[in-house]
């Protein structure tokens, strides 16, 4: 997606996790530091089902380019979810925001449709 704003301005709308919830109703909030090994406290809506809270570990936060997380359900490997936002600056007026989540582990085959509604925004 290319957004017509400098790579500073979108990482700092980015970057502030109480305003979330006025632009982006998946995600209700976010509470933490972001350090790479820090759990963050993430709270999310997704389309036709019930929201739920869990605690993704920083995997990376370098400013104005990249802010990765990944958190699971219950133990590593049933369920997990690597969570990513990278800018990538197109000049001093836009910026090519790529976001997107990896699943990976054996409930995903379970979870395929819920996983398709919340990819296409129902």
């Amino acid at each position: 997606m290319l957004i017509e704003a400098g790579i500073s301005t979108v990482w700092n709308v980015l970057t502030d996790f109480e305003k979330h919830p006025d632009w982006n109703p998946f995600i209700k909030s976010i509470h933490g530091e972001t350090a790479v090994g820090n759990y963050l406290t993430v709270s999310i809506n997704p389309p036709g089902a019930k929201g739920m809270t869990f605690k993704p570990r920083v995997l990376k936060f370098d400013p104005e380019n990249e802010f990765r997380w990944k958190g699971k359900l219950g133990i590593q490997g049933i369920f997990d979810g690597e969570h990513y936002f990278i800018l990538k600056e197109v000049d001093k007026k836009h910026t090519q925001f790529i976001h997107g989540e990896k699943f990976s582990g054996i409930l995903v085959y379970v979870m395929g449709n819920v996983l398709e509604k919340t990819k296409q925004g129902f």
